[in-house]
């Protein structure tokens, strides 16, 4: 009896770790579940990238070929062009070039960093509380969201007793 290898039967070797837009991802993690911990794409904008990409919702991550890797990689980059909903994407009507983009890993961390600094020199209400380190989405601040020392009544040293006895 003859045995076949993985190359004959079309698979390629096991990766388990896969590197993906500067993020090293769990090649043991289907491809859907690997791709959720790019930071900002979820859960449902990666079933639709990888529906988009045409590989299989229940291959792992490290048993993609380079093909389907590269066929990955470019659905990656090219997220806007990909006639995807709007809704599916994080920055809707952005201010500046009014297009709907979507952003991940570090020019999201960059643009929500932009746009707080953008609130804060506007003196917005939001931006006035997140130059105090408050909450900005109109919680309740008098029970909760408390950081720091502890919020409350101080009570006074009782005095030494005069007599002695």
């Amino acid at each position: 009896m003859i045995r076949k290898g993985a190359k004959e039967l079309g698979m390629s070797e096991f990766k388990h770790i896969v590197r993906l837009l500067g993020k090293d991802l769990d090649g043991t993690q289907k491809v859907v579940f690997a791709l959720n911990n790019i930071r900002g794409i979820n859960k449902r904008l990666a079933s639709a990238l990888v529906r988009k990409a045409n590989i299989p919702f229940e291959k792992r991550l490290g048993f993609l070929s380079d093909v389907e890797m590269r066929r990955l990689e470019e659905t990656l980059a090219n997220i806007e062009n990909l006639g995807l909903p709007s809704w599916l994407l994080n920055r809707r009507k952005d201010l500046e070039t009014g297009k709907d983009t979507h952003l991940t890993t570090a020019d999201l961390d960059l643009k929500i960093k932009q746009d707080i600094e953008r609130m804060t020199s506007l003196r917005s209400w939001k931006g006035y509380r997140h130059s105090y380190g408050l909450k900005t989405r109109g919680q309740r601040t008098r029970s909760t969201g408390r950081t720091g020392k502890v919020v409350g009544v101080k009570k006074k040293e009782r005095a030494a007793p005069v007599g002695g006895s």
